[in-house]
C-alpha cells in the first residue's frame, strides 16, 4: 500500500490546474477508496467528491463512470444509496456524454438498493430530476425508471408513473425524446400488470406517437413493439391499430425509416390478422417510398415479413416491389437489397426461385456499384443450397472478376474475403478451374493489404479443400514466387508460408515449405530475413507436435537460426533471437542486445 496517495493528496491534485493530473486522480478513485476503507469513504471521500464537480467534462465523465462501481466501496448494498449525490448532481450537467454515463451509474447503483432505500432516497431523486428547472436533469430522468420499478414498493410506483407522465408531456421536445427512447423498457415492466399497461402506459405512449415533433415519433416504434408484444391481437386492434397506421403514411420520412427499419420486430408482436389486413400493404408502401433511405430500410427486412406471409402474398405483393427495387435509382437500395434478396429462396422454392429470382440476381450481379454486387455474393450460400450452382455460376464468374480487378482496393480486399465461402459453395473443380488463378494473382497484387489478405485466403482455402489439394495447387506456385528477382514477391512468399504453416502437416513442411523458406536465409533483404526468422519460428512450433517433427527442426531449423542470430542487421538478429528463444528456450550468447 506505499504506493497508495493519501486522501489529502488526492484532494489536492484534483484541485490542480493540470487537468491531466486530477484526471489520473479521478481513475484512481476506488483504490482510494480502497484504502480508506468504507468508513471514512462514506464520510469524506463522497461530500468531497459531492463538492467538487464544477470541472472539465473529461474530468467530469470519468467521475460518474468511476461512481457506478462504488456501491461496495462505501460498504455494499447497505450503504449504496450515498453514492447517488454525487451521480444527481452529473445527471443535471450540460454536457450529454457525463449525464448520459452519469444515468448508467445512477442505474447500477439502483438496482442494488433495497425497497425501502429506493422509497427514501431513490424516488426523491427521480422527483427532483423530473421536476428540475434544467431540461438536462428531467432529460436524464427518463432512463432511471425502466430498471428499479419492479423492485419498488407499490405506492412508490405510483408516483414513478405520474412522474413519467409528467415527462411525456414536458415542454421540452428534448424531454419528450428521452421519454419516448425510455418507454418502451419502461413498458416491459407491466408484463403482470395487464390494467396499468392498458391504464397508464398506453396513453404515454399515444402522446408521444402524436407529438409534433418527428424527431419524438421516431422514437415511439420501439415502445410500440414492447406494448404489442403485451397484448392480445385483439387488443392491439382496439387499442394501438389506429396510431399504427398513422405511422405507416406518416409525414416525416424518419419515422417512416424508423417504422421500416423495424418492421418485422413490429409485425411480429401485432398478430396475424393485422400482419394479413393491415401490414402487408403498409410494407408495400414502405418499399415504393419516395424517399430511398426508407426504401433502403423496408429491403433490409424483405426475408424477415416475407416469413410471416403466405407464399402466394410473396409472390403476389412483394416480388413485384423487388423488381422495382432491383433498378432503383439509389445504390444503397439496390445494395440493400442484394444482402437481403437470397432469403427469399429458401421459402419460394426451386421452381419459382429460378423463374422469380435468378433473373433479378443476374441484374443485380451485373450492377454497376460494386458494393451492390458484393452484398449479393457475399449471400449466394441459400441460393445455392435451393437451385444448385450450376445456374448461377454462368453470370457469377464474370462478377467476380470484375471485383478482383476493381480500381478500390478495398473492393478487391472484400471479394477476397468471400472466396473462402464461395469455395464452399462452388466445389473444388469449380474453383481450380475458374477461380484458382484469380487467387494466385493477388499475390502479386500493388498493394501490400490485398497481399496480406491473399494470404490468409489462401490458409482459409486450404482449410476447405484440404492439405493435399493445397499441396497439389497452390503451394507449389506460392514457393515458387520466392525465386523471384523482385523481393516483394519473395516477401509475399514469407508472409504465405508463415501465415499457411499452422494448417499443414509435417509431411508437406517437410517435403517442400522449409527447404523454400531455408533457402531465403541468405536473401540480401534485411526485411525478408528477419520475416524468415518469424516464419522459422512458426514453421518450429508447428513441427513440435510430433517426434518427426522436432527431429526436423532441431537438424534443419535452429542451424538456420543460429547464422540469422549472428546477422549484421539488429532487426534480424533481435527476432532470429526470439524464435530461438521460443524454438529451443536458450538465448545465444551471440545475440547483441
Amino acid at each position: 500500500m506505499a504506493d497508495i496517495f493519501p486522501i489529502a493528496v488526492l484532494i489536492d491534485e484534483l484541485k490542480s490546474d493540470d487537468v491531466s493530473l486530477r484526471l489520473t486522480s479521478i481513475r484512481r478513485l476506488s483504490t482510494i477508496a480502497l484504502a480508506l476503507g468504507p468508513q471514512r469513504t462514506r464520510e469524506e471521500l463522497i461530500p468531497f467528491l459531492q463538492d467538487q464537480l464544477d470541472d472539465e467534462d473529461e474530468i467530469l465523465l470519468a467521475l460518474a463512470e468511476e461512481l457506478g462501481a462504488f456501491g461496495e466501496y462505501v460498504g455494499g448494498k447497505e450503504y449504496a444509496h450515498l453514492v447517488l449525490g454525487p451521480l444527481e448532481n452529473l445527471a443535471a450537467v450540460e454536457e450529454t456524454l457525463v449525464r448520459e454515463k452519469a444515468s448508467d451509474s445512477l442505474t447500477q447503483i439502483g438496482v442494488q438498493l433495497s425497497p425501502a432505500q429506493l422509497t427514501e432516497h431513490y424516488l426523491p431523486l427521480l422527483k427532483r430530476l423530473s421536476t428540475g428547472d434544467w431540461f438536462t436533469s428531467r432529460t436524464s430522468a427518463c432512463s432511471l425508471f425502466a430498471p428499479v420499478y419492479g423492485n419498488a414498493p407499490d405506492g412508490a410506483k405510483d408516483d414513478m408513473r405520474r412522474l413519467f407522465n409528467g415527462l411525456c408531456g414536458d415542454d421540452t421536445p428534448m424531454v419528450r425524446r428521452a421519454a419516448a427512447k425510455g418507454l418502451g423498457p419502461f413498458a416491459k415492466n407491466f408484463v403482470n400488470s395487464h390494467a396499468l399497461l392498458l391504464s397508464d402506459i398506453i396513453p404515454m405512449y399515444r402522446k408521444l406517437a402524436s407529438d409534433d415533433q418527428d424527431s419524438v415519433r421516431l422514437l415511439t416504434v420501439t415502445a410500440l413493439i414492447a406494448i404489442a408484444e403485451q397484448l392480445s391481437p385483439e387488443e392491439v386492434k382496439d387499442y394501438l391499430l389506429p396510431t399504427l397506421r398513422n405511422s405507416f403514411g406518416d409525414k416525416s420520412w424518419r419515422v417512416r425509416y424508423m417504422v421500416g427499419n423495424e418492421f418485422v420486430a413490429l409485425a411480429s408482436a401485432v398478430g396475424e390478422d393485422i400482419i394479413r389486413d393491415e401490414m402487408v400493404q403498409a410494407f408495400v408502401s414502405l418499399l415504393k417510398d419516395n424517399e430511398a433511405e426508407v426504401r433502403t430500410a423496408a429491403a433490409g427486412q424483405i426475408p424477415g415479413f416475407a416469413k410471416l406471409i403466405d407464399r402466394d402474398v410473396i409472390l403476389a405483393r412483394l416480388l413485384p416491389c423487388v423488381r422495382d427495387l432491383a433498378a432503383d435509382a439509389s445504390p444503397h437500395v439496390k445494395a440493400a437489397l442484394g444482402a437481403q434478396i437470397s432469403g427469399l429462396a429458401p421459402l419460394l422454392g426451386k421452381e419459382a426461385t429460378i423463374e422469380h429470382l435468378l433473373p433479378l440476381f443476374l441484374q443485380l450481379l451485373k450492377d454497376d456499384q460494386s458494393d451492390v454486387r458484393l452484398q449479393l455474393i457475399g449471400k449466394l450460400e441459400l441460393v445455392n443450397e435451393v437451385i444448385g450452382i450450376d445456374l448461377l455460376s454462368q453470370s457469377l464468374l464474370p462478377a467476380i472478376i470484375d471485383l478482383a480487378e476493381d480500381k478500390q482496393w478495398r473492393v478487391r480486399q472484400a471479394i477476397i474475403e468471400y472466396i473462402p465461402l464461395l469455395a464452399t459453395q462452388l466445389g473444388v473443380q469449380f474453383f481450380d478451374d475458374k477461380l484458382g488463378n484469380l487467387c494466385m494473382s493477388w499475390l502479386g497484387d500493388n498493394v501490400f493489404s490485398i497481399r496480406e489478405a491473399a494470404t490468409i485466403n489462401l490458409k482459409k482455402l486450404t482449410e476447405v479443400f484440404g492439405v493435399e489439394w493445397a499441396s497439389r495447387t497452390i503451394i507449389p506456385q506460392v514457393l515458387a514466387m520466392g525465386t523471384h528477382p523482385n523481393y516483394l514477391y519473395r516477401m509475399t512468399t514469407v508472409f504465405a508460408i508463415t501465415t499457411m504453416t499452422p494448417v499443414l502437416d509435417v509431411a508437406t513442411i517437410r517435403d517442400s515449405v522449409l527447404d523454400a523458406a531455408l533457402g531465403l536465409v541468405n536473401d540480401p533483404i534485411p526485411n525478408i530475413r528477419f520475416n524468415v526468422a518469424k516464419a522459422l519460428e512458426v514453421l518450429a512450433v508447428t513441427l513440435s507436435s510430433s517426434p518427426e517433427g522436432q527431429e526436423i527442426a532441431g537438424r534443419k531449423i535452429v542451424p538456420a537460426l543460429e547464422k540469422l542470430a549472428g546477422d549484421a542487421d539488429p532487426d534480424v538478429r533481435y527476432f532470429a533471437s526470439r524464435a530461438l528463444e521460443k524454438t529451443t528456450g536458450v538465448e545465444p550468447m551471440s545475440v547483441v542486445a
